[in-house]
């Protein structure tokens, strides 16, 4: 089906309200993910040290622990269960050493406690472990993408995990490639969740694009690490807070059937704090992302297993609305989020960035609540108060308190929406030269064509093309070219929508202007003192 999207721009982007819908797509509806996939995934702990044995006994936990019936439902073996050679027909194999009893009776085993079975495949030639040498053969699905998806089906696959992983393939590579492993398990007529990965040792195309058309989720940056930071925007490795960064902007393609993976969580396996912990499982309830545990089932702590089934998160993450968190407000310290949910809740979410405590607060305005009263619910310890409007929490360092906000009329939070920047003064597009998404690149003016690199999602106060964000250099001045640099939160990146048209740097006061009022293709845009002339005002479209 088609998807269209609109977008309410709030007070935040000051300017009236209005409905823009983005590029449409061809979303992938085959009837499986219309909330986010719930479940484990042995890599994150075990790696390629996995077995039959490994795998039925975290299943016989999901079940003890009350992981199942608090939602989990999926068990995905990931690389380096399969023989380094197919059978004389071609077929992939189990390891026998490893899974002597074979991948049918393994599905069998996890279907008998009520469970799904998720595995790995790569559409190359070689799996990960395979291309880095720390697992033997050549076994990846290109040039047997139906002979696979056939066996999967027969295996009683419900989730096949597909990773790139390899320096080569431009994007529409990528798209044509995992398109055909989409099409092979649809024609075996099994529903089979499909997870795909674009960035190992890849340029980072995940946030590139709206993957929906393809997949019913897509990574959107490298492998989470066991950290909180790193100094990686998306590289390897990632922390929390730097996946957060990259995944937030995403929001406006999420939906039933197709939604945006930041990766698995590390919740339960240590170095986390317990607060960094609460806060990666908030971040990624309120972000729709799967809920993919990691770490070591059989032997959580209280504490571990009192934030992975946590049910009011659950609840959030699991909305039927399947609406990603969007940011209503927000700068390098702190994030709101806001995410609609079925029945006129909304959830909101105060993220503390920083390394101290600090009061966060936003308004039932400004998530899209009307009304003088409104029932707050921590979604932590489920306790109740009432608010006239004001929603605040004093939030430790690297924090989240979550709320559900109930009562009042309920319209929509702000949808992140792609739209063309058109200059007043040519009537040409804000354009990323030839596409090209190294820092730094300069954009122009170019005949708008409603290409990706003309689309810029508005969410918050940032405006990001291509996965980067719109930036001043630090101490800009006027003449300072404008560029595309990976988005990291600050005032810098920050972009306040003036009711002239104008487009304001927050931290410069510099406005969006095309040099010196040319209106050729090519010509480039920079920084200059706002004075509303025709080539400082903008439109969306």
């Amino acid at each position: 089906m088609k998807r269209l999207r609109a977008a309410l721009v709030t007070g935040l982007l000051i300017g009236a309200l209005a409905a823009v819908p983005s590029s449409a797509a061809q979303a992938h509806d085959n009837g499986v993910g219309r909330t986010p996939p719930m479940g484990w995934n042995s890599w994150n702990t075990f790696g390629c040290s996995i077995s039959e044995s490994l795998i039925r006994g975290m299943a016989d936990s999901m079940v003890s622990t009350g992981m199942r019936d608090a939602g989990y439902q999926y068990v995905v073996v990931d690389d380096c269960w399969m023989n380094p050679n197919r059978d004389s027909s071609g077929n992939l194999q189990a390891d026998p050493g490893r899974f002597p009893s074979g991948m049918k009776a393994l599905g069998d085993y996890i279907h008998g406690k009520g469970l799904k079975f998720g595995i790995y495949q790569a559409p190359l030639d070689k799996t990960c472990a395979q291309y880095f040498g720390s697992y033997p053969g050549a076994t990846g699905s290109q040039g047997h993408e139906t002979q696979d998806a056939r066996q999967f089906a027969a295996w009683g696959v419900d989730y096949l995990k597909y990773d790139w992983c390899s320096p080569t393939g431009t994007i529409d590579q990528q798209v044509t490639t995992f398109a055909r492993m989409r099409d092979a398990l649809a024609a075996t007529g099994r529903p089979i969740l499909y997870s795909i990965n674009s960035n190992s040792i890849h340029s980072k195309t995940g946030p590139q694009r709206d993957w929906g058309d393809v997949a019913n989720i897509w990574r959107t940056t490298e492998d989470i690490q066991l950290v909180w930071k790193t100094d990686q925007l998306n590289g390897y490795p990632m922390g929390v807070q730097n996946i957060i960064d990259v995944n937030v902007p995403l929001a406006g393609y999420a939906e039933p059937g197709g939604f945006n993976d930041p990766d698995m969580m590390e919740v339960g396996r240590g170095t986390l704090t317990d607060t960094e912990q609460r806060s990666h499982f908030a971040m990624w309830a309120m972000m729709a992302a799967p809920l993919i545990a990691g770490n070591d089932l059989r032997s959580m702590s209280g504490a571990t297993q009192t934030i992975l089934k946590n049910p009011r998160l659950i609840a959030i993450n699991q909305d039927t609305l399947g609406r990603q968190g969007v940011q209503v407000a927000g700068d390098a310290n702190q994030r709101v989020l806001a995410k609609r949910l079925a029945g006129d809740d909304i959830a909101v979410a105060l993220f503390n960035q920083s390394g101290s405590t600090r009061t966060i607060t936003t308004t039932a305005a400004a998530i899209g609540k009307t009304g003088s009263s409104f029932t707050l619910t921590d979604a932590w310890t489920g306790a109740t108060t009432t608010t006239g409007g004001t929603i605040s929490a004093s939030v430790p360092a690297h924090g989240t308190a979550v709320y559900r906000v109930s009562g009042g009329t309920t319209g929509n939070p702000p949808v992140p929406t792609a739209t063309a920047l058109v200059s007043a003064s040519s009537g040409r597009c804000l354009d990323v030269p030839n596409s090209n998404t190294a820092n730094g690149t300069q954009p122009v003016i170019w005949d708008c064509n409603r290409n990706a690199n003309q689309q810029w999602t508005v969410s918050g106060s940032s405006l990001r093309a291509l996965g980067k964000c719109l930036d001043a250099p630090a101490g800009a001045t006027a003449g300072a070219k404008v560029q595309l640099w990976d988005c990291n939160g600050g005032a810098n990146q920050q972009w306040t929508f003036n009711a002239d048209g104008t487009i304001r740097g927050n931290q410069s006061g510099l406005c969006l202007d095309v040099d010196h009022n040319l209106t050729a293709n090519g010509t480039l845009t920079l920084l200059w003192t706002c004075t509303a002339a025709v080539n400082q005002r903008w439109s969306r479209s």
